[in-house]
């Protein structure tokens, strides 16, 4: 009576197996082929992921090796289409920067001042509001809260950044407008500055109220 056949090994030891084996000569292929020793790790970790999933028809013995040479090729080859419409798709937007993105107004304005005196979630909400022009729900569903949280985050928001925008401009007051200068003649002359009026809130503060309101 002849012996019983032995039972085939689990695929996680299969797979342990193709990797011992494998590893460090897919990893010098893919090297040699690349800009960055990292995206090598990639592509050879892409390839494992893939040998993986096929497991079951990765030859045995040493058709393995070559087997996953065509697999690491393959994945490469993803890679580069991949960097090849990333690219295009960059070159397509920056076309369009001009279109769709405002001149800066600087960091020396009142206004960014300002903003930049708020804490990070404050700054993002109501740049949400002020250069994306979202709406309450829309910036509920972008910060993962709820609407009523949006509306309290806001009105909380717009009045700190009316607070700061009063302090900044309370700062220049005090730098630019100095008590008063002696003229050579016994004269004293001030120095007059003209500080920002109501209207520069109206992007940051109340630009979009009326369409927060309406939804």
């Amino acid at each position: 009576m002849s012996a019983p056949e032995a039972p085939p090994p689990d695929r996680e030891a299969r797979f342990t197996a193709l990797f011992e084996s494998t590893h460090r000569a897919l990893l010098a292929y893919a090297v040699r082929r690349v800009a960055e020793p990292a995206d090598a790790a990639d592509v050879v970790a892409e390839t494992f992921l893939v040998a993986w999933r096929r497991i079951d028809d990765v030859p045995g013995g040493a058709d393995a090796r070559p087997w996953m040479f065509g697999v690491a090729r393959r994945v490469l080859a993803n890679a580069r289409r991949g960097d090849r419409r990333r690219l295009a798709l960059a070159d397509r937007l920056r076309a369009h920067l001009a279109d769709v993105v405002d001149a800066p107004s600087g960091p020396g304005t009142d206004v960014e001042r300002a903003l930049a005196r708020l804490s990070g979630d404050d700054q993002e909400l109501l740049r949400l509001v002020a250069w994306e022009g979202l709406g309450r729900e829309e910036i509920a569903v972008v910060l993962g809260i709820s609407r009523t949280a949006v509306r309290v985050r806001l009105h909380r928001a717009r009045r700190r950044l009316a607070d700061e925008l009063a302090a900044v401009a309370a700062a220049d007051e005090d730098v630019a407008v100095p008590r008063a200068l002696p003229t050579g003649d016994g004269d004293r002359t001030a120095v007059k500055r003209s500080v920002p009026d109501g209207q520069v809130m109206s992007r940051w503060a109340g630009a979009h109220h009326g369409t927060e309101e309406a939804r």
